[in-house]
């Protein structure tokens, strides 16, 4: 029988396309999982409401759904509230310091307009002797940093408040 929670395990199944270490659960993008009218809904939220893996993230939770079959399905995308970096799991937070993305830190980005930019440990030596090469990295999502130490290049997943 298909229930709520089994709904939930199967979302820690379905991968970002963009960083594929991290489930959509992992990054805090499915919001609600609900029985509506005979059907399931389920909520997904965007880390920024112009990311392109959106499409690709619903598509393959309609499909790890089907081949559970999970049937009388929706998907509904919101914008509001805005995903914030704090809807990142502990785990998924671990998972990308082990695949070499540095996580989050606790100071909000935006001031590198018109600051130093935060203070960013590198992934793979810890040393906080790290500098930002450029403000977005592979994705929009991500700062590209360079440690000072080992000089390994690294991304940076943007703290977003």
């Amino acid at each position: 029988m298909v229930n709520k929670e089994r709904i939930w395990e199967l979302m820690e199944e379905v991968f970002d396309p963009e960083v594929p270490v991290l489930t959509i659960v992992d990054l805090g993008v499915v919001r609600d999982i609900e029985m509506v009218d005979d059907s399931w809904k389920i909520t997904i939220t965007p880390t920024y409401s112009g990311c392109p893996a959106m499409k690709r993230i619903e598509d393959d939770i309609l499909e790890k759904l089907a081949e559970n079959d999970v049937q009388n399905v929706s998907v509904d995308l919101v914008l509001s509230p805005a995903w914030t970096t704090d809807w990142l799991s502990e785990n998924g937070k671990r998972k990308l310091k082990e695949y070499g993305i540095a996580p989050p830190v606790d100071e909000v980005d935006k001031s590198v307009l018109f600051a130093e930019p935060p203070t960013v440990p590198c992934p793979k030596c810890d040393s906080k002797h790290t500098k930002m090469v450029s403000q977005f990295g592979s994705t929009a999502c991500k700062a590209h940093y360079q440690c000072q130490d080992c000089m390994e290049p690294f991304d940076y997943f943007k703290c977003l408040k």
